[in-house]
């Protein structure tokens, strides 16, 4: 999804003649163009981009919404709180074609059945929408993306004329639901993206709202109409498979998050119960544990309040990744520990059930591999609330 300028080796294609200057040839053709997901996690939703062919013109240009220039100032920062810029370019078919089939991703094409008139009005607004001046919009992933770009673009060009009929598509689908469709070999992205991103996508998504991917951007147009001389006909008037791709098995991985984890709580399980027989705590795993939950807690609070990503409000993670344990972890340290540290874990211990209480009732939806997290955290809190109680370590 997120394109980063991989296919702009090329560089943009330069026109000698302003697009205000050119008028397209009868034979001219406008397309939508659906690539599918790539191996690796930043191209797994795929990827969209329109195509502009006239050969009396010797024109054949793609146009892509998903690009962007690492030579911004301050990209990382920008890119991390969602205030980076992305662009609209341009490059010739050719290359971008040869692009995807290098990556044995596939390529497909659907041909609009346009006037001529409303294909020159689509031609000119893309390229004043190339201009330098007007070519930079805020991206968004779920709202504002190479993909939305597309139905956004033609809407505006055909105005009424064309109704995408999302009531054909009868899923019902959460934004996360739509996510984990393109996740299945990226275990450790899936979860980290669990836990970065907030109940706001356990919210149902509109049919319209779908198209942040590709491949219903692609049923989107398939089952729009467009009203040409007073009748309503299919938008598309052709489909092409421009690039089909060779099947390639999938590696499967036994190193998930699921199976990581499950080993280190059986780790702590194991820990817990001989510091419970010898009466003492072995302080550098509460150290650890407090430290790395109080971190990932720093984070999830930063992504949700310090950044404009939509969709890291409302994360309800910080009910395990708990931004004080960075402050408790270090009186851990200490041989005798506080006596207020009692119900401090009485507190982290609510606070976990507090979080399996939402995940039942589907406020937010959490990680599978989260669970074995939860698991260790409760046996430890457990085990270090009684232990205080009694005053074991006295």
């Amino acid at each position: 999804m997120k394109q980063i300028l991989l296919f702009l080796f090329a560089g943009f294609l330069s026109f000698a003649v302003s697009a205000q200057t050119i008028q397209l040839s009868p034979q001219a053709e406008i397309s939508i163009l659906t690539i599918s997901q790539g191996k690796e996690l930043y191209d797994t939703f795929g990827h969209s981009a329109i195509r502009v062919v006239d050969r009396p013109n010797n024109i054949d240009i793609v146009y892509n919404y998903g690009t962007f220039d690492f030579n911004t100032p301050n990209f990382y920062t920008k890119f991390a709180r969602g205030k980076l810029l992305y662009d609209l370019g341009r490059a010739q078919f050719y290359r971008f074609l040869k692009y995807y089939m290098n990556q044995n991703r596939e390529v497909v094409e659907q041909v609009l059945e346009l006037t001529p008139t409303q294909k020159q009005q689509y031609f000119e607004f893309l390229e004043n929408n190339a201009k330098p001046e007007n070519s930079k919009y805020l991206y968004d992933f779920f709202f504002d993306n190479c993909a939305t770009k597309l139905r956004d673009v033609t809407t505006e060009v055909l105005g009424d004329s064309v109704h995408y009929n999302d009531e054909a598509i009868q899923d019902t689908f959460t934004f996360r639901d739509l996510i984990y469709q393109k996740l299945d070999n990226h275990p450790w992205g899936k979860f980290g993206i669990d836990i970065a991103l907030g109940a706001v996508i356990d919210k149902k998504a509109t049919p319209k709202q779908y198209t942040f991917l590709p491949e219903y951007v692609y049923k989107g147009f398939k089952n729009a109409t467009v009203i040409q001389h007073g009748k309503e006909i299919p938008l598309v008037k052709e489909t092409k498979v421009l690039y089909r791709k060779k099947e390639e098995k999938a590696a499967k991985s036994f190193f998930t998050p699921v199976f990581f984890f499950s080993i280190l709580a059986l780790l702590i399980l194991f820990v817990t119960y001989r510091d419970y027989k010898k009466k003492k705590r072995t302080a550098v795993v509460d150290f650890v544990l407090l430290f790395a939950t109080g971190l990932a807690g720093v984070i999830v609070l930063l992504l949700w309040f310090a950044t404009d990503h939509t969709a890291t409000a409302k994360n309800y993670n910080i009910l395990w990744a708990f931004m004080p344990n960075l402050i408790a972890a270090f009186w851990l340290l200490k041989e005798k520990a506080r006596p207020w540290l009692r119900q401090y874990f009485l507190l982290l211990i609510f606070l976990l059930l507090v979080l399996v209480v939402l995940w039942i009732v589907k406020v937010q939806v959490f990680s599978i591999g989260l669970i074995p997290i939860l698991v260790l955290l409760l046996i430890r809190y457990a085990f270090l609330y009684v232990s205080f109680t009694e005053n074991r370590f006295v």
